[in-house]
């Protein structure tokens, strides 16, 4: 599992695919997201907090990405189509 993070959290995307062998989302956002933050990935049978030590949109690495792009990022443990992904303050 990962990290225990506490804190105000704010919806910033959602799942839109997981790649199981590599251990890769892909996360539409709806607000503005950096290399460093804090998120916690939610749904039904999913709970994950990490923090973004890397991000790629089209497989280049980005330091921030914005509502309306699509990120691909590495996680800690699986996560779901349609899960909820929130920054964490």
């Amino acid at each position: 599992m990962g990290v225990l993070i506490m804190g105000e959290k704010k919806p910033i995307g959602a799942i839109t695919h997981y790649f199981t062998k590599i251990g890769v989302a892909v996360i539409e956002l709806s607000g503005k997201l950096s290399v460093g933050d804090s998120i916690s990935i939610e749904g039904a049978t999913t709970d994950v907090s990490q923090k973004i030590g890397s991000m790629q949109i089209d497989h280049k690495p980005v330091k921030t990405a914005g509502k309306g792009q699509s990120i691909g990022m590495k996680v800690v443990d699986r996560v779901r189509e349609g899960d909820d992904v929130f920054l964490v303050k």
